[in-house]
């Protein structure tokens, strides 16, 4: 139960939906779309489409996505992978014939081909029920009519200014008189509008061929890119087998590789290790515990996570009670272990997060991300589309299992996730940010499960984050906490902006629905009788 004194606000409850989502307008599109008759799926959708639109800096139709679906009274979770590929003739020879050691951020080479209207294709003529022009009509009308500009998007948006001053088309579509829209300020996308329309037009086919997918292949040519209209062409999305491990009496499910889920998992085994309410939650030793059982899990993360098409992933091996064990024993929780092996893949802060449940108990979890704020940059001249820069995730090393290869996926960082009980999809859930979101996976549900918060104040609780050679805390960790985890020998720093956002919508026995959302966005949970 919250304490009313302080600043904050309940969880959402209802029984005939639910929908949680980063930005009001996208949350408030999907209960439409649900009490217009769609299901959960349509309203993910549709959603993330109103998302697209008014989250530009985080998200986009030249990005990708990730799913996890719980039919109700299935048993089971579908998941799809909606991350695009490198094209055909991205061998690792001809990057390192050109000097590079490795892909700039801001580089056509960065562009991989966007799977997310793929998977938006693909999941809804597998699931949905609404027709496909319904779901995207909410953010074609904003993108043409213009939509006001929220706080923390606007936030994010000064911040990026100069990456989109670089570009002309980037410029003239996402800026106003030169500078970043403010909060308040109206924006329109009118390029991006027509192409979103064309898509609910054609399908998937307006988006992969024909003018849209010409522009963009030949503004990424012109600028040096190897991509091609048969690249593009080629079928992007596919659904895979979850992975899951079992914490505190649930079943914890996620996407695999080459997402980043199994860091998630490992993270939750090791942590499973230890009793953490013999700390307060809000204590230096249990955030001490976070940061180490990071700090190890993403070593692993780095060292194996690739596409499991082109690399050798052994994931029961990874996720077994031996390995968790092993990686357990190097932690001490007086000090901090030596140093690991720095990381090299670039952090970013930027995804969007979103789950709906619907009146039949149909829950889904589900992502979308363009990688970096607005992701390379680049914007092709006549469709509006932001193109992510996913494709800097891949390593210029040989024989490493990330190493960037034909028809190749990239190391993911956009995690959903789905909690499951004998059977029963209890909570879909998510925690965006980038490199955090396995950290962020694990400390919600440690909020949740063993210390019994509810889903709101799980995500509210302030959050630290090891990126491997900082602790790096929110403001709201108490200036106490702090001194012991540097007592302790981490190297304690502010971040600047807040790690992550997130949404959870957990479902009881009797089909109730309780929300949350995360105030370091601009969303809601909102649910319905």
């Amino acid at each position: 139960m919250r304490d009313f004194h302080l600043p904050g606000r309940s969880p959402a409850y209802g029984t005939g939906g639910m929908a949680a989502t980063s930005h009001s307008l996208a949350t408030l599109t999907a209960v439409d779309i649900l009490r217009a008759g769609g299901n959960a799926v349509d309203g993910a959708i549709a959603a993330a489409a109103v998302l697209c639109v008014v989250e530009p800096q985080a998200t986009g139709i030249g990005g990708d996505c990730f799913a996890l679906y719980a039919p109700a009274g299935k048993g089971e979770v579908i998941a799809l992978n909606g991350s695009g590929k490198a094209p055909a003739a991205a061998h690792l020879s001809w990057y390192l014939e050109q000097g590079m050691k490795r892909i700039s951020l801001q580089s056509p080479h960065s562009v991989t081909v966007p799977g997310a209207v793929d998977a938006w294709c693909q999941l809804h003529g597998d699931y949905g029920k609404l027709a496909f022009a319904e779901l995207l009509a909410p953010a074609i009308r904003l993108a043409e009519d213009g939509y006001t500009v929220h706080s923390r998007v606007a936030h994010d948006w000064a911040q990026l200014a100069k990456k989109l001053k670089v570009t002309d088309n980037a410029s003239r579509m996402l800026l106003i008189d030169g500078q970043a829209p403010r909060a308040g300020d109206r924006h329109r996308q009118p390029e991006l509008g027509r192409t979103l329309q064309t898509i609910a037009e054609q399908g998937r086919a307006g988006f992969y061929t024909g003018p849209v997918a010409e522009d963009i292949i030949g503004y990424l040519q012109s600028l040096g890119a190897l991509h091609t209209l048969e690249d593009f062409a080629a079928p992007q999305s596919e659904y895979v087998t979850p992975i899951s491990t079992q914490y505190r009496g649930y079943e914890v499910v996620e996407c695999p590789p080459n997402g980043q889920g199994l860091t998630a998992l490992i993270m939750l085994n090791i942590l499973s290790g230890f009793s953490l309410t013999d700390f307060a939650p809000m204590s230096a030793q249990r955030l001490h515990l976070e940061c180490e059982a990071a700090r190890l899990a993403y070593g692993v993360r780095d060292r194996y996570i690739a596409d499991p098409g082109q690399a050798d992933i052994p994931i029961e091996t990874l996720l077994s009670e031996d390995y968790a064990a092993e990686l357990r024993a190097k932690i001490s929780l007086d000090k901090v272990m030596p140093p690991l092996a720095d990381s090299d893949f670039p952090t970013h802060p930027d995804t969007v997060y979103l789950c709906v449940v619907d009146a039949a108990g149909n829950a889904v979890s589900f992502i979308n991300s363009v990688f970096h704020g607005f992701g390379s940059g680049l914007v092709s001249p006549k469709t509006g589309v932001v193109l992510q820069n996913r494709g800097a995730g891949f390593r210029l090393e040989a024989g490493h299992p990330n190493a960037i290869a034909p028809h190749k996926r990239p190391l993911h960082t956009i995690i959903p996730g789905m909690l499951m009980k004998a059977g029963r999809a209890v909570m879909p859930f998510g925690v965006m940010g980038g490199d955090y979101q396995p950290t962020g996976h694990a400390h919600f549900l440690t909020n949740l499960l063993d210390y019994r918060m509810d889903v709101q104040t799980a995500l509210d609780f302030p959050r630290v984050f090891h990126d491997g050679n900082a602790c790096q805390v929110e403001r709201g960790v108490p200036a106490l906490v702090k001194a012991e985890l540097s007592t302790i020998g981490h190297q304690v720093v502010p971040v600047v902006s807040p790690h992550g956002g997130g949404q959870a919508i957990w479902i009881d026995e009797n089909g109730g629905l309780t929300g949350g959302s995360d105030p370091r966005k601009d969303g809601c949970a909102l649910g319905y009788e």
